[in-house]
């Protein structure tokens, strides 16, 4: 355990501030990860109350059962997808809750290692799945897909400006042989970029939006998450609070329109009219943190 290289919760100090935790609470973290959020949620609801924590990730579960194995059972850590949350609480009946946690997109520990296929940093299988149990791997689409699907997969999940250059050069590599590693994947898309633009309009690293697309295809991220958080709203005792941290434009769009629309139907109350972004020291401590935006709203 001690190798393993924790995944630094964002933006915790706010975390803890708006779920308004006091002891008994009882609070679900819908993304669980390695536990860095639940740790110090659990410190704030006890005595008296508890978390349940939702991975998808069998790996990341099993690293939070571990680290969270002093609080005993005042934790109960569940094995699914955070868009079923009301049918897994549900089978612990489990009615409403205090407060609800979503911390979206990739961990480190998913991050730091190479046999998961999540990044170019270093060579490994080109897997990226959540949940190992699911079909469809990056490998599938990235060698299946059609030129224009790709190239829409790019755009609508990346936003990556040069997706349809990325899409032909794909379509033409994989022709000669399969696209199977992230390294090999991550120098066709390099190659695809113009060389003046690759540096000097790109402060990361020129596969950053294309791997990014492809995860959040394979795991159906954008597809499940509004109606994930409208679950977790319907979830929530009068006043509680639900806080949801996204890491990219078109996340933090479904969250906001679906706060919007909820308020509207009397609902909730939005407490952020714009999302929150970390500090500069903790951008500066934890620079995954950049580009992460938090909004809360309080159920009526």
């Amino acid at each position: 355990m001690s190798e393993i290289k924790y995944h630094t919760p964002v933006m915790l100090r706010e975390v803890l501030e708006y779920l308004d935790l006091k002891p008994g609470m009882v609070i679900l973290d819908a993304t669980l990860g390695t536990g860095g959020h639940a740790k110090s949620i659990l410190e704030r609801v006890l005595p008296g109350g508890g978390l349940i924590g939702i991975d998808r990730d069998k790996e990341s579960l099993e690293v939070a059962r571990e680290r969270l194995a002093e609080f005993g059972s005042a934790v109960k850590l569940v094995h699914g997808s955070f868009l079923d949350l009301d049918a897994l609480l549900e089978n612990l009946k489990v009615k409403k809750v205090n407060g609800v946690l979503f911390d979206l997109g990739i961990s480190t520990f998913q991050l730091q290692n190479p046999e998961r296929g999540f990044s170019f940093q270093g060579d490994g299988p080109l897997d990226m799945r959540m949940d190992k149990d699911s079909y469809i791997s990056a490998y599938d689409l990235v060698n299946n897909l059609n030129e224009e699907e790709l190239s829409s997969l790019l755009w609508n999940f990346g936003e990556e400006r040069w997706h349809k250059r990325i899409a032909r050069n794909l379509v033409q590599e994989r022709g000669i042989e399969p696209i199977a590693r992230t390294a090999q994947l991550a120098k066709i898309v390099a190659r695809s970029i113009p060389v003046r633009y690759r540096h000097r309009h790109y402060r990361i690293h020129p596969a950053t939006r294309t791997f990014q697309a492809i995860r959040i295809a394979v795991n159906r991220e954008l597809e499940i998450l509004d109606s994930a958080v409208n679950k977790g709203i319907a979830l929530l005792e009068k006043k509680a609070r639900i806080c949801v941290i996204s890491f990219h434009s078109l996340e933090d769009r479904i969250v906001k329109l679906a706060f919007r629309k909820a308020q509207a139907d009397g609902l909730i109350n939005i407490l952020t009219s714009k999302p929150l972004t970390p500090s500069q020291i903790e951008v500066e401590a934890n620079p995954a943190s950049r580009s992460s935006k938090f909004r809360v709203a309080e159920r009526v």
